[in-house]
Order: structure tokens, then C-alpha cells, then sequence
């Protein structure tokens, strides 16, 4: 049996039952198919059960379109795909993959809102790196992974582009990391007093503030819930769906 779906396989009718069409219109109907399979995300079956997986990865593209150098994880994407797993009758939970440098703050909150407020269970699991505004997204999940192997990198909010000198411009960067302490105290083990001091410590990275945890010091310190790999977080889900 094929263990392997793509997400589409549940949300659009299937071209052959639908009335008769041309050569050109099934193939149109094909290639629809293939982009929404493009951004790497798959349904597998667990314990006979339908888990989604979900991948961020590279930078977290937001608002503006990032050059095609630079791989990305585009939001406006995720977000649907999002809504479609939580509305699916079929699929049971959700998994989301990150390996991520971070982003857009804004389309990360955003994504990660979105996983927080799901009623279906979900997991994630922080492959080679979850940094940033990729630590809200591995804290959404309502049980969370880190792979051996893998960082998570805590900083201050940077912005890119002309930035004023003035008392507003740094109101605006405080209001915007405390909307992401209080994410990530809501979501996880950690305080948002222990969150905002691994922020602005001085001493771990070099020449910028900011923290950088490996895998035993992120489940340490609360930031995720276990040490582990897919076989662990797709048996996690599966209790979770029991």
C-alpha cells in the first residue's frame, strides 16, 4: 500500500471523476496538483492514522519577495495549507518540519498562531536549526522535538533597511519582542523573564546579543519538550490522535 499522499489528494475533487475534459485541461489539472506538492509537505499514515507533514525552511519570506538565491518558506502558502489540514475530515494531525534561519517576524507569528490555534493535535520537530522567529513556529506545536543534533539561536528583533534614530523606532523593536516572549512563555516551559534574559545575554554570540542552545539546553531549559527524531514525534502524534 502507498503510505504517501499529497494534501491535495483531499481538498481537490480528482480529475477523473469529474465530467470528461480535454487532453489540455487534465494536464492543467495535473500540474495544479504537483504545485501544491511542491513545497515538500506530504501526508503519511501512522498507526493507521493521517498525519500531515509541514516544512519551514531556509528564511521565512514575508511581505517582500526575497531574491531567488535565497531559499524561502513563503507564508501566504503555509497558511492555507494550514487552514485546509485543520478543515480536512480525512487527515488526523499535524506535523511541521523546521530547519530555519528565521524571517519575517510578522509571517512567523502569523504561521505560528495559526498551529497554536489548531484544535487537531500537532507536533514539531527542529532539524539542523530552528532560529529566531523559527522558535515561535517549534513552540506552537502542542508537543515538540529537537533532533541531537540540531540549534536554536535567541536574539533581539534587526530590521533590515533605513532605520530612524528616534525614541519611536525603539518602542517599535520592544513591542515587537515582547509580542514574541509572551508567544513563546505562553507556548512552551520557559519564562518570558528567562526567555528575555538568553535574548539580550551578551556573551554567547559574537559580536551581536543573543543565546545559542544545542539540542540538551533548549529541552533544559523548557524551550522544547524532548530530545528526539520523526519516528518519535509521528508516535507522539499518534498518541495525541488516540
Amino acid at each position: 500500500m502507498n503510505n504517501f499522499y499529497s494534501v491535495s489528494d483531499f481538498t481537490i475533487p480528482d480529475p477523473a471523476e469529474a465530467a470528461p475534459q480535454s487532453d489540455q485541461s487534465e494536464n492543467a489539472a495535473d500540474d495544479a496538483r504537483e504545485d501544491l506538492f511542491a513545497d515538500g509537505s506530504v501526508t503519511v499514515r501512522e498507526r493507521g492514522r493521517l498525519i500531515h507533514c509541514l516544512t519551514v525552511i531556509g528564511q521565512i519570506e514575508g511581505h517582500t519577495v526575497l531574491p531567488e538565491t535565497v531559499k524561502t518558506t513563503k507564508y501566504e502558502r503555509m497558511i492555507p495549507r494550514i487552514v485546509a489540514v485543520e478543515q480536512s475530515e480525512e487527515i488526523d494531525a499535524l506535523l511541521l518540519i523546521l530547519n530555519t534561519v528565521g524571517g519575517d517576524v510578522e509571517a512567523g507569528l502569523a504561521i505560528a498562531e495559526l498551529i497554536a490555534g489548531m484544535r487537531k493535535p500537532t507536533a514539531s520537530l527542529v532539524l539542523g536549526g530552528g532560529h529566531s522567529i523559527g522558535i515561535p513556529l517549534a513552540a506552537a506545536a502542542k508537543y515538540s522535538f529537537i533532533a541531537p543534533s540540531a540549534t536554536m539561536t535567541i536574539h533581539p528583533v534587526r530590521m533590515n533597511g533605513t532605520v530612524l534614530g528616534v525614541p519611536q523606532t525603539m518602542e517599535y523593536f520592544e513591542a515587537v519582542q515582547t509580542r514574541i516572549t509572551e508567544f513563546i512563555a505562553a507556548h512552551s516551559r520557559m519564562s518570558a523573564e528567562r526567555f528575555r534574559e538568553l535574548m539580550l545575554s551578551d556573551g554567547n554570540l559574537f559580536p551581536d546579543a543573543g543565546t545559542v542552545l544545542g539540542c540538551e539546553e533548549a529541552v533544559r531549559e523548557g524551550l522544547i519538550d524532548s530530545r528526539g527524531g520523526i519516528s518519535d514525534a509521528l508516535e507522539k502524534l499518534a498518541e495525541l490522535i488516540e
